[in-house]
């Protein structure tokens, strides 16, 4: 056998496997092993929190969705007159100063004149109106039920995140009302708080759902 006799054989037999018919078994399991790792996360996620600490995360994504939908239903079915945001963002959107007393007539939010034109913006306002409303209804009642859990807390925290560049109010603090909302709010969908005590729990066993994995990015 000459010196390149090894390297030939080697190769000549490298060539024969790659041109081997697929495994169907093998592709299968390989599937299968994807679909379980990600049980694996949710389960190596379910082992970081407590059976206690489930409870209270449960309690948490309960409560801020009944603050969204109280919210929600007070403007759509219990004020005298019809909701509108045009007041706030046009008067209110001033801003206040970080930790002291706000000079009158002094603008202190960098965002107050895009607030103000969209408040003026007659034809856009009704349906901010309307995504207001239906947004605290849908994200309220979403995560009281634990069901796409992710996404309803998102778009939430991006819903507080916009009341908190309007209001722009820091003069108690940087921490107010609206970023402890958004913080928190943030919080529920990071951890996934719809499989605690959720429908998510029970919509994530969906055969449909298992073979999309993407969906783990909306439930949870």
């Amino acid at each position: 056998m000459g010196p390149l006799g090894p390297l030939r054989s080697r190769s000549d037999r490298a060539n024969r496997q790659a041109l081997q018919p697929l495994n169907v078994g093998t592709v299968l399991a390989g599937g299968r092993s994807i679909e379980r790792q990600m049980k694996d996360r949710g389960a190596q996620m379910d082992a970081i929190l407590t059976k206690g600490q489930q409870r209270y995360a449960a309690v948490l994504r309960v409560a801020v969705g009944g603050i969204f939908l109280a919210a929600g239903v007070q403007k759509a079915f219990l004020s005298v007159k019809a909701f509108s945001a045009a007041g706030f963002l046009q008067n209110a959107t001033g801003g206040t100063p970080l930790l002291t007393t706000p000079v009158e007539g002094v603008i202190y939010n960098p965002t107050h004149g895009f607030w103000v034109a969209l408040g003026a913006n007659t034809a856009i306002m009704p349906v901010v109106n309307w995504l207001v409303v239906f947004g605290e209804i849908a994200i309220g009642a979403a995560l009281i039920l634990g069901l796409a859990t992710r996404f309803a807390a998102l778009m939430g925290t991006l819903m507080m995140a916009f009341f908190l560049l309007a209001a722009w109010d820091f003069q108690h603090g940087l921490v107010n009302e609206h970023l402890a909302y958004t913080l928190i709010t943030g919080f529920i969908g990071y951890i996934g708080a719809g499989r605690y005590y959720g429908l998510d729990a029970l919509v994530e066993k969906i055969q449909f759902v298992r073979q999309a994995p993407q969906l783990r990015y909306v439930l949870g």
